[in-house]
């Protein structure tokens, strides 16, 4: 089936939104996201305010949007990483990956990991952009062999697997593996505890909290995952 062309006025109206949304990236760098106001973005970009409106039609429209393009900006990132060889290498290089976005985006990165806004509810769409991102590191455990101390958090994953189709279908998307699989249960656990650790690291960072502390945060992160891979054993 050959592709849908779109419209020259379906092109103007999507080049429109981009210039919108670039407006509103350059105010979330220079101010946080309480600077992100729509009257002052279509004073930037030469419109008047009520034909802003006709693009989004209020600032948390907006913000949905710029949400979204993040998670994609972030999935991107991670995707690039080769992990066809699963193991700890492909671990350090997705952790790597993650915090080099991080740091060259850190607006957008407290934009859908930092404090949450006010009255802001992200999209629906904003789980499946997540479970993109989160993705490959599921893929990097399908050999693990965890400790015996890992054996308390297998419980959770186990349950969420067999209770959730979505889930068990998002794991064997990236790894090929039937919810009721003991291997399913470890992957899924190695997953969460890489984004925890990882997040815990790369926000302390971004927000600047390591400032001052005299240590390498990419060192420190670097530590955590090797840590992490001996836990599960990977090669």
């Amino acid at each position: 089936m050959a592709a849908r062309v779109s419209s020259p006025r379906e092109r103007y109206r999507e080049q429109t939104r981009s210039e919108i949304k670039a407006a509103a990236v350059r105010q979330l760098a220079a101010g946080g996201v309480e600077s992100v106001a729509l009257l002052r973005i279509a004073k930037e970009i030469g419109m008047s305010g009520p034909a802003l409106y006709r693009y989004f039609a209020s600032r948390d429209d907006l913000l949905a949007d710029m949400v979204l393009d993040a998670f994609r900006g972030a999935a991107e990132a991670i995707h690039a990483v080769d992990t066809t060889t699963p193991g700890r290498a492909a671990l350090h290089a997705l952790t790597r990956a993650y915090r080099a976005w991080a740091l060259a985006q850190p607006h957008l990165y407290l934009l859908i990991q930092g404090t949450p806004v006010a009255g802001f509810t992200a999209p629906a769409e904003t789980l499946l952009q997540a479970r993109s991102v989160l993705g490959p590191f599921l893929s990097v455990f399908v050999q693990g062999r965890p400790l015996a101390a890992v054996d308390p958090l297998l419980d959770g994953p186990r349950a969420w697997l067999s209770g959730e189709a979505e889930v068990a279908a998002w794991v064997r998307q990236w790894t090929d593996l039937s919810a009721d699989t003991p291997a399913a249960a470890v992957t899924l656990t190695g997953a969460i505890m890489a984004w925890s650790q990882m997040h815990g690291t790369v926000s302390l960072e971004v927000s600047g909290q390591f400032t001052g502390m005299g240590h390498d945060p990419a060192g420190l992160l670097d530590v955590q995952t090797t840590l992490l891979a001996d836990a599960f054993q990977l090669r």
